[in-house]
């Protein structure tokens, strides 16, 4: 018997790690009063070796990795399957602690970066600077990349304070592949860089992939305004020229997810979105028994009437899905300015050990 706080326990520690997960969810029978969902969790590398015929959890949390986005279907068997994709959270490597690290950092970390900064100067690359950051190293850009775990998932920003230090670090990202790469640097020294680099052997692909000079070009001044450039153009790879979504991920919710309680609590997460929405699809709320919650789906009346059902849902233990419909007369006497509509599933959190079965891949 698996419970649910291994569950999540689990999936935080497989993307602290680096690695890409799906938790997958199979309902038996949504019309039935005690259905029980069935969760598991499952890494990419783990779905890729499956050696058993294909079942639809196994094509959703697939197809869920690949995009970014929450599938659900509901097989010819009635079973209803749901697989929600996480990825490693986005993380900021600041390679440089200087005038424009500090602000660049606590603006990246105020948009849901995980900032890392490195600097070989202790006045320089020190927690007391840099209260935003993760982690803040002490070490010389020739030492510090094996210890920061450079993934798809991460974005380097390079700003040392130095031309000899900037190409030192560019030519040891180039031997990962993170997501954004750029580095500071006027057009002539960024162009001398690239062919010093490329008669060392770089690929020239790998070199105009590089964003340099660095930032979107918004004629910035200031330490403040050039670091506003820089994560404008980080953002704008991520959201916009990224292959893929990056599912939202409240750590707060999941910590308390992965934390046994003596009280019973509901979990509930948007499945699905028409319109305008305050939340994306897997946005999550806990509800305890006794009225805690922590996270959010949007706020207001379309909040409190889901809270409601999950009330009704840890006293019964039984499953549901509620549509919340943010548009027309009821909506606007509401004061409800979103006008969509959405689909929120709500699951029961026992606090025992005996939750839920471990969920078979094969189901």
């Amino acid at each position: 018997m698996v419970n649910s706080e291994r569950i999540y326990k689990r999936l935080l520690a497989e993307i602290g790690a680096g690695k890409k997960a799906v938790v997958t969810t199979v309902i038996e029978n949504l019309l039935q009063n005690d259905c029980q969902p069935t969760k598991s969790v499952f890494t990419e590398q783990e779905l890729d070796n499956f050696s058993s015929p294909m079942s639809i959890s196994h094509e959703i949390s697939m197809v869920a990795l690949k995009n970014g986005n929450l599938q659900i279907e509901i097989g010819d068997d009635g079973y209803t399957y749901i697989a929600e994709p996480y990825f490693p959270e986005s993380r900021l490597v600041i390679l440089g602690g200087g005038h424009i690290a500090k602000p660049l950092a606590e603006f990246a970390s105020k948009c849901g970066f995980s900032v890392f900064v490195t600097d070989d100067r202790p006045s320089f690359a020190n927690i007391e600077r840099f209260p935003d950051a993760k982690k803040v190293l002490c070490e010389s850009f020739d030492r510090c990349f094996p210890l920061l775990n450079i993934n798809s998932s991460t974005f380097v920003v390079i700003i040392t304070r130095g031309h000899r230090h900037d190409i030192d670090c560019l030519r040891q990202t180039l031997n990962f592949k993170p997501a954004y790469i750029g580095m500071i640097g006027s057009k002539r020294r960024v162009a001398g860089v690239k062919k010093q680099l490329i008669d060392e052997g770089f690929s020239r692909d790998k070199l105009d992939a590089v964003r340099a000079p660095i930032g979107l070009d918004i004629g910035a001044v200031t330490p403040e305004e050039i670091a506003v450039s820089i994560l404008s153009e980080t953002i704008m790879y991520k959201r916009k020229y990224s292959d893929r979504q990056w599912p939202e991920i409240d750590h707060e919710v999941f910590e308390d997810l992965s934390t046994s309680s003596d009280d019973d609590r509901a979990i509930a997460t948007i499945i699905e979105t028409s319109g305008s929405v305050p939340r994306n699809i897997g946005a999550k709320i806990v509800v305890y028994q006794y009225g805690k919650i922590i996270g959010s789906i949007g706020g207001g009346c379309s909040e409190g009437a889901i809270i409601q059902s999950a009330y009704e849902v840890i006293k019964t233990g039984a499953f549901r899905i509620e549509e919340v419909d943010m548009s027309g007369t009821f909506a606007e006497d509401n004061g409800m300015v979103c006008g969509g509509t959405m689909k929120v599933a709500i699951e029961p959190f026992p606090r025992n050990e005996t939750n839920y079965p471990a969920q078979k891949l094969q189901k």
